[in-house]
């Protein structure tokens, strides 16, 4: 057996120092060139909306329980697994969402996050995941979404996040920021929904070769991304562009 181990370790080797002894002059023509050869191996699986649930869980223990009912709130074209309803505003086309919506089985409702049409306590768990950037009105958004859960995850990109990507504009009114039991929204000024007026990160994180910011990027979603847990009640503060506030404190 360790004949057999040494003979084929002996082959690999034999094997990369020919690929070794082809790739020299290439690297010897690549070095002379007057712009920059790089040599990338293809992207591994990057943190895209349709693995949301997936990067969320090595960050979040969305403590859900054997029989619990679960409201998913913006459903779009990623619904929440297990889901005993599923909510969104928008059946149809729209700017807010890159694909349709999708439906899988669960028991839809076209409804808004400011008015929910189910009765109070009425869902164990309510997941809510990149909505409430959109919103008109946070406060009412978030006073529905405890009034009729009990506990649940609220997930919302950060400044970082947009302004990197720069796709704010025309798509998200609020940048939020979570302080213990508190969500903030902070209005987004023209010059903060601009970004970086580039499209140089987008570029590379969406890129089909790999580069190391992609790592960066798939590693630190908890950053990319408010990941706030609550239950029974949390704090609401919104700051509109003027620096007027606004509060939904506990009941």
């Amino acid at each position: 057996m360790l004949e057999g181990a040494v003979s084929q370790l002996a082959i690999t080797a034999r094997r990369v120092l020919r690929w070794a002894r082809h790739m020299r002059p290439v690297a010897r023509i690549a070095d002379r060139l007057p712009f920059r050869v790089e040599f990338r191996r293809p992207s591994r699986c990057i943190v895209h909306d349709a693995d949301r649930v997936a990067y969320q869980r090595k960050h979040v223990d969305f403590d859900i329980r054997p029989g619990d009912r679960i409201l998913d709130i913006g459903c779009g074209a990623y619904p929440f697994p297990g889901a005993a309803v599923s909510v969104d505003r928008f059946p149809g086309p729209t700017h807010h969402r890159h694909q349709p919506l999708k439906r899988d089985g669960t028991p839809f409702v076209v409804a808004d996050v400011g008015a929910l049409p189910f009765p109070d306590g009425h869902f164990d768990y309510v997941y809510c995941s990149h909505v409430l950037e959109h919103v008109p009105d946070p406060i009412a958004a978030c006073r529905e979404i405890m009034r009729v859960g009990k506990r649940g995850y609220i997930e919302t990109p950060t400044l970082a996040k947009d302004m990197l990507f720069a796709w704010a504009d025309g798509m998200h009114t609020w940048h939020v920021v979570s302080i213990g039991n508190t969500l903030c929204f902070f209005e987004y000024s023209s010059r903060q929904l601009k970004g970086i007026g580039s499209q140089a990160w987008s570029d590379e994180i969406f890129c089909r070769w790999w580069n190391p910011l992609q790592d960066a990027f798939d590693a630190n979603q908890d950053l990319f991304n408010v990941m706030f847990q609550w239950s029974a009640r949390f704090e609401v503060a919104v700051f509109d562009v003027k620096g007027g506030m606004r509060g939904l404190g506990p009941a």
